[in-house]
């Protein structure tokens, strides 16, 4: 059995989703959700799955072991940043190497990188006049948006379109697609090992 953690930061839309797709998956366990705001509703949804949860601050993120131990004690073997907008410890980055996964609601490398979340990238799309835009999942390294990417997937952006209509849009990709390229990506780690 393969455990995931999923962390997050606000809603947990795409949380929810993986959670579906995975709740009585032979493999794939989702066994752990963790969020840096104990207001997200991710934790709401989380509890509705039975998956347990962690709230943690910035300080028990960034120096201490205490997210490490969480992570053993529920035998995660791949992290899922699930609308999770801190960065990425290094300590974290090299306990799971090539096992942290992020997606970003935009075609990396453009409209990436830090302050590059949610609705402002959206808004960025909209006022670069692009003709498309769509979703990336990504490995996570030690900077934002820069690690190898493992699939992206597109859609229109209408001149009439606001940031809104894009965000429902991208959103409906980020939703079919998450979940299956998780899938993927654990069959083929565990067909390397």
């Amino acid at each position: 059995m393969t455990h995931l953690a999923l962390f997050c930061s606000g809603s947990g839309s795409n949380a929810e989703k993986i959670m579906a797709y995975f709740e009585n998956h032979p493999d794939i366990r989702v066994s752990l959700l963790l969020a840096n705001r104990p207001d997200a509703y991710a934790l709401e949804r989380a509890k509705r799955f039975g998956v347990p949860t962690v709230v943690f601050d910035r300080k028990t993120f960034r120096e201490t072991d205490t997210i490490l131990q969480a992570l053993s004690a529920h035998k995660v073997d791949l992290v899922v940043l699930a609308g999770f907008l801190w960065l990425v410890p290094a300590y974290l980055i090299e306990a799971y190497p090539d096992r942290i996964l992020n997606i970003h609601p935009a075609l990396l490398p453009r409209f990436g990188g830090k302050g590059m979340w949610g609705m402002h990238v959206h808004e960025a799309v909209v006022a670069g006049q692009e003709s498309e835009t769509g979703i990336t999942i990504h490995l996570v390294n030690e900077r934002y948006d820069e690690g190898r990417v493992l699939f992206q997937a597109t859609c229109p952006v209408q001149p009439t379109d606001t940031p809104e209509d894009i965000q429902k849009r991208v959103q409906v990709l980020e939703h079919r697609h998450f979940p299956e390229v998780i899938e993927r990506y654990v069959q083929e780690l565990e067909a390397a090992d």
